[in-house]
């Protein structure tokens, strides 16, 4: 950790990686935890001291006393489902209303964009992308095409530029053939949740990050789901609509990308992914459905089943090409405990060629090459230190590392804070 820097913590994968539960463990470094972009289709689970909690939009350094916990300006918020995470939060005991701060510059996902959402999925037909829903995409094509609402918005005025969007979408809407919809109740409990948000502290987050950062405190960004689902570098079409990557912790929070210190890339010991889109390690047999099982593979907030796979090096190597990642955080190592056989693909064959970059487009003539290694058929979510590895599973590291010429400096043995080993 670099006082006065920020360090960068996000998913190198197709999300799902478990950083909700490495912001936890690692927030007690750190003054400031700050989310920078994705909205309430990412779901952060943790569990600690008996009890489980989904994250959706308010940053998983929350539950550590005394942190100051930023949505950043990249973020996209829905009232309606701020309200209701805040207040199960609260309700269980965790006092957030002077330690969650939320930028005005952030947009609001309105509830007619979910059904632009749902209007724009339809109308792909068979081409579909798989969303969650939330209306995420619109709110942010609305943000790109200079028509959005801010939460800065709801302080002067609210109601006159709500019903001007508001029109806009419904105009929409009708040319989509969308009109068979009621949201009487949705929007009644979303003006609501605009209410409940003017009890946080609504800032200009640029201003307050930086001037953290200027009185020495550190900083952690927390991304949402995974680098893969970059709407730049991962598999587009089947991508989420904002940046996921590193560079969108300067643009979703106002940082300069000199300020960035640490770059954390968290990867699963296998691969999952959600929802449509290619996925080139994608097991279809006994071997699949075994990983989801036992990795308890169901989206946070669909509860979709997530599609498994062997973990994928030829997309990780690209992951952490394009972050600048400076070390690896291994998640559910132990969901392979008690495999003979572990897989790693290094390289594809594409059109009857080898090839170890991540090419244009991963959707079809994809063929994954593997190298086996021997499973370590040994329980380890009991285990309190690296020297308890049996050595199958050092060499399942070693031969990551290797790989993907990057240190993985934690590795998670299970879903509790506690089991959490950092190497020496």
């Amino acid at each position: 950790m670099n006082t006065g820097k920020v360090d960068v913590l996000l998913g190198l994968q197709w999300g799902d990686e478990g950083k909700g539960k490495v912001v936890d463990v690692l927030t007690p470094q750190y003054d400031v935890i700050a989310r920078f972009q994705g909205g309430p289709n990412a779901g952060h689970t943790l569990e600690f001291e008996g009890q489980k909690y989904v994250l959706r939009s308010i940053p998983s350094g929350i539950f550590q006393g005394g942190k100051i916990n930023v949505i950043g300006n990249g973020v996209v918020l829905a009232p309606d489902l701020f309200m209701q995470e805040a207040r199960e939060l609260e309700r269980s005991g965790h006092e957030l209303k002077t330690r969650l701060h939320i930028s005005k510059k952030a947009h609001l996902i309105m509830p007619t964009h979910r059904l632009l959402d749902a209007a724009i999925e339809a109308a792909k037909g068979k081409n579909k992308v798989g969303t969650t829903g939330k209306g995420i995409g619109p709110t942010y094509t609305d943000k790109v095409s200079r028509n959005g609402l801010r939460v800065g918005d709801i302080l002067d005025n609210f109601e006159a530029k709500y019903q001007v969007h508001k029109a806009l979408h419904e105009k929409r809407l009708k040319e989509l053939g969308y009109t068979d919809y009621d949201i009487t109740d949705v929007e009644r409990q979303w003006m609501e949740g605009i209410e409940y948000m003017k009890q946080f502290e609504i800032v200009d987050s640029e201003h307050e990050i930086n001037r953290f950062l200027r009185e020495g405190k550190s900083v952690l960004c927390e991304g949402a789901q995974g680098t893969m689902l970059d709407v730049d570098f991962g598999s587009y079409p089947f991508v989420t609509s904002s940046n996921t990557i590193c560079a969108g912790a300067c643009t979703g929070l106002g940082i300069g990308p000199n300020k960035i210190g640490h770059v954390y890339g968290i990867i699963k010991a296998y691969c999952t992914r959600v929802g449509a889109g290619p996925f080139p390690t994608e097991l279809f047999d006994e071997t699949g459905k075994r990983i989801r099982d036992l990795g308890h593979e169901y989206g946070a907030v669909t509860g979709r089943e997530r599609r498994c796979g062997w973990i994928d090096l030829v997309a990780l190597r690209y992951a952490i090409m394009v972050n600048g990642v400076t070390e690896l955080i291994m998640m559910k190592s132990d969901v392979l405990d008690q495999f003979d056989t572990i897989k790693a693909c290094v390289a594809y064959k594409q059109n009857g060629e080898r090839i170890d970059y991540f090419p244009y487009s991963v959707e079809e003539g994809i063929e994954p090459i593997y190298e086996e290694l021997p499973g370590w058929n040994c329980d380890m979510t009991h285990f309190t230190s690296e020297d308890q590895f049996p050595q199958a599973f050092r060499d399942y590291v070693a031969f990551l590392e290797q790989q993907l010429e990057t240190p993985i400096k934690i590795i998670s043995i299970g879903p509790d804070r506690e089991q959490t080993i950092v190497r020496k």
